[in-house]
């Protein structure tokens, strides 16, 4: 294995450089998933067909607004902690070992919160299918995936 291309050498996970920007969202949303921090895995290999983050959510944090992807499966592994999972059945509390998935076009609204005194550490895994969408159920927000990156709208597609 070359030790000359990052892409080829193995690397510590929690060690990965952070996102450089912390949330995708509109201003008034991204203050909501303030202290998720999210290490781009994949990306740091040349990975195109799925996204892999290593995401670390300090407490009183969450790994993003509740949403449902229409095209995007989405799997979470916790590494760390005892995070709650938040989706339309319920509150679950999870620890480190369990598992979740969400295929694309479920309409599951999901997202998970540290309640706790303690970091959470989750491993997220999600495709990259273009065309995606996702539904906000509490916010007055949509997302759509195009050209390789998400714009948002209000519901009634007006901008922000």
């Amino acid at each position: 294995m070359s030790t000359d291309d990052p892409r080829k050498t193995p690397i510590a996970a929690a060690e990965a450089p952070p996102r450089v920007r912390p949330s995708v969202y509109p201003p008034e949303f991204a203050r909501r998933v303030e202290g998720r921090l999210k290490r781009p895995l994949g990306d740091l290999f040349g990975l195109v067909n799925f996204g892999v983050n290593h995401t670390r959510l300090a407490p009183g944090s969450c790994s993003a607004l509740r949403h449902a992807h229409t095209r995007q499966d989405e799997f979470v592994y916790v590494l760390e902690g005892r995070p709650t999972l938040v989706t339309d059945a319920g509150e679950f509390e999870l620890e480190p070992g369990m598992c979740i998935g969400f295929p694309a076009g479920s309409g599951e609204a999901h997202h998970i919160l540290n309640l706790t005194d303690s970091d959470v550490v989750l491993l997220e895994v999600g495709d990259r299918t273009p065309g995606d969408a996702v539904s906000y159920p509490t916010d007055d927000l949509v997302g759509i995936f195009e050209d390789g990156r998400w714009h948002f709208t209000r519901k009634d597609g007006s901008a922000y």
